[in-house]
C-alpha cells in the first residue's frame, strides 16, 4: 500500500511540476521536457510493477522511487531558478499638507490622493548571483493641468525639477512605469583566499528608504544612512564582511560609486557636425559620488552603521541681484564639490529575551549625527547668491559646514498589533544632505534647517495587507533647506526677514510671500504587498 501511495505522490507531483514548466512562455525546456517525459514512463512501469509483484520487491520499488523523487526535486530547482519571480506593492494614499508662508499666509491641498505601485523582480540563476529590479508608478489622482503661464508649475512639466533622475519616481509625475532600481549582485565566500564573505553589485542601486529612514516606512532597509542619501542612483557597490576575520559581530566595510548625471551629446542632436555622446563645454560637468559605509558591530539587536562621502561637481543656479535686481538671470552650472558623514545607532529591542518582555523585546531606540561640508569651486557660492548689498549665505569661494541630528523610538502596540513611532531632528543653518527622495509629500524631514516633528502609526489588517497614518511638521530657522545647490540653497534667517520686511527693506517684503516658515503634512495609507 505504502509504495502505491508513494508512487501516486511522486506522479501527482510530476504533474504539478510539469504544468509549471509548460507556464514558461507556453514552452517546455527541451531538456526538461525529456527527463520529465523519461521520468514519467518510469513511474507508469513501477506501478505496473507494484499490482503484479508481491511484498518481496517493495524495497527494490521504495528505492527507485526515492530516486525518482530526488531527481524530481532536482528538476523542481531547476525550475525555481528559471524564472523571475515577481511581487507587488500598491500603496493608495491620502495627504493633508498645509504650508505657512513667512508673510502669515497658507497654502495648503487638504485631500490629495495618490496611487504608488511597485512590481519587484528578482532571479537567481546560482546561489552566488542575484538580479534585482523594481518598477514604479507614483502619480495623483486624475489629470496634470497646465500651468498657464504662471510662476508655479504642475506635476511631470518639464519646466519643473520633480521629474529629476534622482527623484523621477520618488515624486508624484505621470501615469507611466518607469525603472526604480535594477541590478546585479555577486555573493562570494572566499575574498582573494581570505576565507572572507564579499559581495559585488552593479546597476541602479537600492539607494533610497536606508538604514533609520526605513522604520516609519515600514520596509527593510537598503543600502545608505537614511540621515544622508536618500536618492536614485546608478552605479556600483562592494562589500567586504570582516566579522570572521576579527571577531566582531556584523563587522563590514563598503565601498560605494555612483554617477548622477552624464554630460553626453545627443546622438541626433539637430546639428550637422555631429559627436555623438561626446561631452558638450555648455552643460554642467558630469555628477559624480565615492564614499564608504564601515559598520563597526551588529549583532541584530544593537547596529551601528557610519559613512563618508565626496560628491564631485554638484549643480545649481548661479543668481547675482546686485548685476540684475529682478533676479532674472539665472545660469545652472556646476558650483563645486560636497563632502558628507555619519554615525547611526539603532537598537531593536531592549531585551533579547522575549519571555521577559515582549514589549521591551519588540522596542526599538535610534540616534544619529551627520555633517556636511561645501567645497565650492573658484568664488562659486554653493550655498548662496549675491544681493543687492552683497553675499547672502555662503560668500564667493567661501567653505560652509553643517550639522543635523536625529533621534526616534517605535514601540509595540499589543492589543492591536502594531507599531508606534516618533522622530525628531534638527539641522543647522548650512546643513545639506542628498535626502531629496524622502517620502513626504511637503518635502524632506532630514534636510531641513530648524526642527522636524513626527508621530505614526502602523497598523496590519490582514495578511500582506496594512494601513498608516503618519503627521510629520517642520518648522524652519533658514531658507533653502529643499533647494539644490547655488542660489537655491542659500540659508537666509526667516526671522531676519521678517524684520527687515517689517524695517521697509523691499527686498525682505518680496521675499516673505514665497518663504515657506512651517510645513504640515498628514497622511493616511493603505498598502498591499503580494
Amino acid at each position: 500500500m505504502k509504495k502505491i501511495v508513494g508512487i501516486s505522490i511522486v506522479t501527482a507531483t510530476m504533474l504539478m511540476a510539469g504544468g509549471e514548466l509548460a507556464n514558461m512562455d507556453n514552452r517546455y525546456d527541451e531538456n526538461l521536457r525529456a527527463e520529465l517525459e523519461a521520468l514519467k514512463s518510469e513511474v507508469a512501469e513501477l506501478r505496473k510493477g507494484s499490482q503484479s509483484k508481491g511484498d518481496s520487491d517493495n524495497s527494490k520499488l521504495e528505492k527507485k522511487i526515492k530516486k525518482l523523487s530526488k531527481k524530481l526535486s532536482e528538476i523542481k530547482a531547476h525550475d525555481a531558478k528559471d524564472n523571475i519571480k515577481w511581487s507587488v506593492d500598491f500603496r493608495t494614499s491620502m495627504d493633508s499638507i498645509e504650508y505657512t508662508m513667512a508673510d502669515g499666509s497658507k497654502r495648503e491641498n487638504s485631500d490629495l490622493f495618490a496611487n504608488r505601485l511597485w512590481l519587484n523582480m528578482a532571479y537567481s540563476p546560482t546561489d552566488k548571483v542575484i538580479f534585482k529590479g523594481q518598477l514604479a508608478y507614483n502619480k495623483a489622482y486624475g489629470a496634470t493641468l497646465p500651468d498657464n503661464g504662471g510662476s508655479t508649475f504642475q506635476r511631470g512639466f518639464s519646466s519643473g525639477f520633480d521629474g529629476f533622475d534622482w527623484v523621477i519616481n520618488e515624486n508624484l509625475t505621470d501615469n507611466t512605469m518607469k525603472l526604480r532600481q535594477a541590478y546585479w549582485l555577486y555573493l562570494g565566500d572566499d575574498f582573494l583566499g581570505t576565507g572572507l564573505g564579499w559581495t559585488a553589485s552593479v546597476g541602479r542601486r537600492p539607494s533610497t528608504t536606508g538604514f533609520l529612514a526605513n522604520l516609519r516606512e515600514d520596509d527593510v532597509a537598503q543600502s545608505p544612512l537614511g540621515h544622508l542619501i536618500d536618492v536614485e542612483f546608478d552605479g556600483a557597490s562592494s562589500e567586504l564582511k570582516l566579522e570572521d576575520a576579527v571577531g566582531v559581530p556584523g563587522m563590514a566595510f563598503k565601498v560605494c560609486m555612483g554617477q548622477g548625471a552624464t554630460n553626453a551629446v545627443a546622438r541626433f542632436d539637430g546639428n550637422q557636425d555631429q559627436a555623438a555622446y561626446a561631452g558638450s563645454s555648455d552643460v554642467i560637468e558630469d555628477i559624480r559620488l565615492g564614499g564608504v559605509i564601515f559598520t563597526p558591530y551588529d549583532d541584530k539587536q544593537y547596529t551601528v552603521k557610519t559613512t563618508a562621502y565626496k560628491a564631485f561637481n554638484v549643480p545649481g543656479f548661479q543668481q547675482d541681484f546686485a548685476a540684475d535686481p529682478t533676479g532674472r538671470t539665472m545660469q545652472f552650472s556646476t558650483t563645486g564639490d560636497m563632502l558628507g558623514a555619519g554615525i547611526s545607532l539603532l537598537v531593536d529591542g531592549l531585551t533579547d529575551d522575549m519571555d521577559e518582555s515582549e514589549f521591551l523585546y519588540e522596542t526599538k531606540l535610534f540616534a544619529s549625527f551627520a555633517w556636511s561640508k561645501s567645497l565650492p569651486d573658484g568664488n562659486n557660492q554653493i550655498m548662496g547668491m549675491m544681493g543687492p548689498r552683497g553675499a547672502m549665505g555662503a560668500a564667493p569661494g567661501e567653505e560652509q559646514t553643517g550639522t543635523s541630528y536625529w533621534v526616534g523610538a517605535q514601540i509595540p502596540v499589543s492589543f492591536l498589533g502594531g507599531k508606534l513611532g516618533a522622530e525628531y531632528n534638527q539641522g543647522s543653518e548650512y546643513w545639506r544632505p542628498f535626502t531629496y527622495g524622502e517620502d513626504t509629500m511637503v518635502g524632506s524631514k532630514l534636510a531641513a534647517r530648524g526642527k522636524a516633528f513626527e508621530i505614526y502609526y502602523t497598523q496590519p489588517l490582514a495578511k500582506g495587507l496594512s494601513a498608516q497614518i503618519r503627521w510629520t511638521k517642520i518648522d524652519y530657522d533658514y531658507t533653502g533647506s529643499q533647494g539644490f545647490f547655488g542660489a537655491g540653497g542659500t540659508p537666509i534667517k526667516i526671522s531676519d526677514l521678517k524684520a527687515g520686511a517689517a524695517a521697509g527693506d523691499p527686498m525682505s517684503q518680496s521675499m516673505l510671500a514665497g518663504t515657506i516658515e512651517e510645513a504640515q503634512d498628514i497622511r493616511a495609507y493603505i498598502r498591499y504587498r503580494f
